[in-house]
């Protein structure tokens, strides 16, 4: 099932891929509950919404959370590795026994999924907003200094944005440019990687949903699904937790997690993402965070292309076959869709569950033995 049958889980459009996921839960009997983002259509005119579907039972000690499409096109992956799961019966007999509850949360970001970009309705990148907007806005003092070579006035870029972009690496470094760019920023709506000025649908959405289904919860393990860094087909354990949770994932996944508070991920060191609310929802609960990232082109590649989604964004009268061309990419970009990409991605997938499964039942266990 995880080689040459895996084609079967993942979809060609976002209208497909939630069709696929609530067909699979309703054979589950999963309790589904369904949250429309209203006042915006999908790309094929279609509603559109976050779906989750439940097994086990409400208010279970420990919970699984698998989550899709945080950043639109990922969701083609996060989407095809919760169906399979569905499709699992092994896996879901495993689970049962252990008295894990199982939550699939299905496009954290539909408008981004459907209309093939990385970030929300309002050009918010989902896992920059998730931070405490009481709080004074974090800074990104490079942004303002890379932006106008980063989105320059034309796509492609002419020579002298490339020449500028080559200066400040030059003076940078690769990873200094990556910093500018990718860690965030809170300054340009319309720019790359832009974190927002007030929690999204999608933010607000997130946090019901874990208060709905996490509030019981003495252990919560979070998967979030993404693509686009690392080798093609790896899935690499990104730790996006504190600093303190680190030792309980390497313990459950194994000495391949790589945080990006201690520099050694693909991931930059970003404030704000999904997964970090179950702090704030589930203060009860110990949690166990990973967003597992399934490589797809050159990292450099994907970047660009992400440059120039934003530049269309701030270009929406471009001649159409650029754009065709730009939001093809864009997919191409995350979504590697060819059987062998989906075999790799749903082996490591199943791993995870197992290694994510037989951690949450240890520390159930441990608890219980320590009472």
């Amino acid at each position: 099932m995880y080689s040459t049958h895996a084609a079967r889980h993942f979809s060609g459009s976002y209208a497909e891929a939630r069709r696929k996921f609530l067909d699979a839960a309703r054979e589950r009997q999963a309790t589904i509950d369904t949250f429309p983002l209203d006042g915006h259509t999908g790309a094929l005119g279609e509603a559109l919404a976050t779906d989750t579907a439940l097994l086990g039972a409400p208010g279970a000690d420990k919970l699984l959370i698998v989550s899709s499409g945080t950043h639109g096109p990922e969701g083609f992956c996060g989407s095809g590795c919760q169906v399979a799961l569905l499709n699992d019966a092994d896996l879901m007999a495993r689970l049962e026994r252990a008295g894990v509850a199982l939550l699939l949360v299905h496009a954290v970001n539909p408008h981004g999924f459907s209309h093939l970009h990385r970030t929300n309705e309002d050009n918010i990148d989902l896992n920059r907003n998730h931070i405490d907007f009481d709080a004074p806005l974090p800074v990104n003092a490079a942004y303002a200094e890379v932006e106008p070579f980063v989105l320059p006035a034309q796509w492609p870029p002419t020579e002298a944005d490339r020449a500028a972009m080559a200066a400040y690496i030059g003076k940078h470094g690769v990873r200094g440019y990556r910093a500018a760019v990718t860690t965030g920023q809170y300054t340009a709506p319309d720019g790359v990687f832009y974190g927002g000025q007030a929690p999204s649908w999608s933010n607000r959405t997130m946090r019901a949903i874990l208060r709905r289904h996490g509030a019981a919860a003495r252990h919560i393990a979070w998967i979030d699904v993404h693509t686009g860094l690392g080798p093609y087909g790896h899935g690499e354990k990104i730790y996006p937790g504190r600093p303190d949770g680190l030792p309980r994932a390497l313990a459950w996944w194994g000495a391949d997690v790589f945080a990006p508070f201690e520099g050694t991920s693909a991931s930059a060191d970003v404030t704000g993402p999904v997964v970090t609310i179950v702090y704030d929802e589930c203060p009860q609960a110990h949690a166990t965070l990973m967003g597992l990232e399934f490589g797809t082109l050159p990292d450099q590649e994907v970047l660009d292309r992400l440059r120039a989604d934003t530049w269309l964004r701030r270009h929406p009268d471009a001649p159409d076959v650029q754009q065709h061309a730009i939001r093809r990419d864009l997919r191409d970009a995350f979504y590697c869709d060819n059987d062998e990409w989906k075999g790799m991605v749903l082996g490591q997938a199943r791993v995870v569950m197992l290694q994510t499964l037989q951690g949450l039942q240890k520390a159930g266990n441990a608890e219980k033995a320590g009472a």
